[in-house]
């Protein structure tokens, strides 16, 4: 049977440099759910933007174990198999903190923050904490904390990954609204791997207006996107090929 993982990190910090002070996951497999969640060690030193974010200090992890010598790391492994699922919100950051300990995936990946992005394109925000109150999980999630044994604390990895799970019920709810006859799991892979159309500008001169229209006023401006921004989002660069092709 599959095992379907949901997991969270925190870490020293958001940059190159950065690693994993705290890994956490569920391991949910039919009725049965194991938790895992270590604190470990790091020679980076952990900055004050992340430490503000997740509280966690550097005398709560002095003398942990690094994250590979962890208990949860090495069942990460274990865990490792093409048939089972690795779940997260914003997955590239927490794959990628991951692939600096040595992990490469083999899972089959669901980014739960793609997937939302997906099916609910107009909310203001696509934030753990922003669907935590927007959906009410706030209400469910101390029930379900009980029945774990987890505590639950914003922006703390375990606290995360229980409304991570919360969330991801929802979630397959709108998918089986949306693609009625589609398996909800594996729409939900599709989904992680498609590219999200942009509609409008978020930042910039042209703030709040549709590409379309952007296509139509000022095509030099986009073309000057695609071939300048070297940084430029993913899913911004292929929207903007999309209104181009369609404004050619």
């Amino acid at each position: 049977m599959a095992k379907y993982i949901l997991l969270d990190t925190e870490t020293t910090g958001a940059g190159e440099q950065d690693r994993i002070i705290q890994l956490g996951y569920l391991v949910l497999e039919g009725a049965k759910t194991e938790v895992h969640n270590d604190f470990c060690s790091s020679e980076v030193p952990i900055n004050y933007s992340a430490m503000e974010v997740h509280g966690i200090t550097p005398e709560m992890i002095e003398g942990k174990p690094k994250c590979t010598e962890v208990a949860a790391y090495k069942r990460l492994l274990e865990l490792n198999k093409p048939e089972n699922y690795l779940i997260i919100h914003n997955a590239p950051f927490d794959v990628g903190m991951l692939e600096k300990e040595g992990f490469q995936n083999r899972m089959q990946l669901i980014d739960t923050l793609r997937v939302a992005k997906h099916l609910l394109p107009n909310e203001e925000g696509h934030r753990l904490q922003y669907f935590r109150y927007k959906m009410g999980l706030y209400k469910l999630e101390e029930a379900e904390a009980k029945r774990l044994g987890v505590e639950v604390k914003a922006h703390d990895a375990i606290g995360d990954v229980l409304v991570l799970k919360l969330l991801l019920s929802e979630l397959r709810k709108l998918v089986m609204q949306q693609y009625p006859g589609e398996d909800s799991v594996a729409k939900m892979v599709e989904l992680t791997k498609t590219p999200i159309f942009i509609e409008k500008f978020r930042f910039g001169k042209y703030k709040g207006k549709t590409l379309e229209e952007v296509a139509l006023q000022d095509r030099s401006y986009l073309e000057w996107m695609l071939s300048k921004m070297e940084n430029l989002d993913d899913d911004l660069r292929y929207s903007i090929n999309k209104v181009l092709g369609k404004a050619g």
